[in-house]
């Protein structure tokens, strides 16, 4: 594993998932390598009254009842359609599911403008096909039609940034459980396995782009995953990333508790004044999500490690925090700089600690990207 740049979530928890199949007792739906009760513990992490031997670590942060649904809804025959603003931890949830059932998390389509009818059935090798003629060989199956028949679980990334014809013939896929493919004369049809479902996500503030049709609609369970405004949680989720990263980068260099509560506070007051605006030109462009945050905090602790003194301080933090949530100019650098004079320099001499230092660190960065 150390020498992938990203290891899927059943090779970096691997020797996890095996333990748990090992002593996991309880019914399993069609395939699945684990049973609904455990995948909800492996997602979610254990507890004491489990009674385990082990600790099993929580990946996931957010209502236990939303992966409960959404663990239901795989077990069904329907699609599950994960859905809320970026940086709510659709795509990590998604992962998750697929490693813990089928232990392969791998067979993505990623929509965009782009993406074809082929990209969720099947293509040809054309050199094969010149060669041998159209058969099974010369195909390529998509990810979709390879968890289809391996009765496994197929991911489509960013569902609504795909065309109309894209989401239809997914609409075929989800109601007749196959594929057929009509330039062979014989066994031109690709059945799906029990075990086969499909996880798609979707960006609420893609609404408009490409619509889902009722007919999509009604083909998927939908999952709202709201953005995390708990203090507790969110630091929980910045921590948990944020330990990751220094492991994989071999870094040793502590994130004071002050500047995280730092980090997360700008996070709050700026969404505060986001939901206040009145209009989107007063709205940073950022989605100001977990993600983001982790974002800002992997920026400071890189900048620190390389260029710094090996020390996290709260001018690095405003800084990465600036330069991160600057998408636009002048718009972002203003909505910025306002926040720094009517809501940090007040704070700032009012609490001191960190605060002081943060806002002159912001201060500097935004005159410099002026």
């Amino acid at each position: 594993m150390s020498d992938l740049l990203r290891a899927p979530a059943e090779i970096k928890y691997a020797e996890e998932l095996q333990w748990l199949e090992s002593l996991d007792d309880g019914p399993k739906p069609f395939s699945w390598r684990l049973s609904p009760k455990m995948v909800r513990l492996f997602i979610l992490g254990s507890e004491r009254s489990d009674g385990l031997d082990r600790e099993i670590p929580q990946k996931w942060y957010g209502d236990r009842s939303l992966v409960e649904r959404a663990i239901v809804t795989l077990a069904s025959d329907r699609g599950l359609l994960l859905i809320g603003d970026p940086g709510t931890g659709k795509s990590w949830l998604a992962e998750l599911l697929a490693a813990a059932i089928c232990r392969d998390s791998t067979l993505v389509v990623q929509g965009t403008a782009g993406t074809t009818e082929d990209h969720i059935k099947y293509s040809w090798n054309v050199s094969m096909v010149i060669a041998k003629g159209q058969s099974r060989e010369s195909m390529i199956p998509s990810p979709i039609m390879t968890a289809m028949e391996s009765g496994a679980i197929g991911r489509f990334e960013e569902l609504t940034r795909s065309t109309s014809d894209v989401q239809d013939a997914l609409i075929s896929i989800l109601s007749e459980k196959y594929i057929s493919v009509p330039e062979m004369d014989s066994d031109n049809i690709v059945f799906a396995k029990p075990g086969f479902s499909v996880i798609a996500t979707a960006n609420s503030r893609d609404r408009g782009v490409n619509d889902l049709s009722s007919a999509l609609k009604r083909r998927f369970n939908f999952v709202r995953i709201p953005v995390v405004t708990n203090k507790k949680s969110e630091a929980e989720i910045v921590r948990f990333r944020t330990e990751e990263l220094l492991r994989r980068h071999e870094i040793e260099l502590d994130v004071p508790p002050t500047l995280l509560d730092v980090l997360l506070q700008s996070f709050a007051d700026l969404r505060a004044s986001a939901d206040a605006a009145g209009s989107d030109d007063e709205k940073l462009e950022s989605a100001l999500s977990s993600a983001e945050q982790i974002g800002v905090l992997e920026d400071a602790i890189l900048h620190s490690n390389f260029f710094g003194e090996r020390e996290l301080t709260a001018r690095t933090l405003a800084a990465s925090l600036v330069g991160s949530l600057a998408r636009r100019e002048p718009e972002d650098l203003a909505i910025l700089n306002k926040y720094l004079h009517g809501v940090v320099e007040p704070r700032s001499k009012a609490e001191g600690g960190s605060w002081p230092e943060f806002l002159e660190g912001g201060r500097d960065a935004i005159a410099t990207l002026s």
